[in-house]
């Protein structure tokens, strides 16, 4: 199957059991994002937690789940950085992101923010005029740049 045609099958298992990402990455003990990530093809299902997601999700079948257990192509489409929740992500972080560089360089030294080891997780709360807001936790491992030596 192709990555399309298997994504479309895992959110439509997910929309079908009526449970919210909240909800399954609080019973897998997860992150609402990894859990999101993981029926995008974005993240490889574990085998320990495979039988809790088919128990908590019961359109997931057996060939559902091996895709989901395969190592994904991370990859996206580049069309989506037309949606508009999306590209404010993207102008986020090319408005803020020297400024976010000069501070981890200042409190770290010369290094980046793993990519690999991050965990993210995407919440609500009510704003002090009681408004709707979204808060972005990035949480990633610092890795510095080394000295080449040989």
């Amino acid at each position: 199957m192709e990555k399309k045609e298997v994504v479309g099958k895992l959110l439509a298992a997910k929309e079908a059991s009526g449970k919210t990402w909240d909800e399954l990455g609080q019973a897998l003990g997860l992150g609402n994002v990894y859990v999101a990530q993981l029926f995008r093809r974005q993240a490889q299902l574990k085998p320990e937690t495979a039988t809790q997601l088919a128990a908590l999700v019961p359109g997931l079948n057996k060939s559902l789940l091996h895709e989901m257990s395969r190592p994904p192509l991370r990859s996206y489409d580049p069309a989506i950085l037309q949606e508009p929740h999306i590209y404010r992500m993207t102008e986020v972080c090319a408005h803020y992101g020297e400024s976010i560089l000069d501070i981890i360089q200042e409190k770290f030294g010369d290094g980046i923010m793993s990519a690999i080891d991050f965990k993210i997780g995407v919440d609500k709360i009510k704003g002090a005029q009681g408004e709707d807001r979204v808060v972005i936790t990035w949480n990633g491992k610092f890795l510095p740049h080394i000295e080449q030596k040989r």
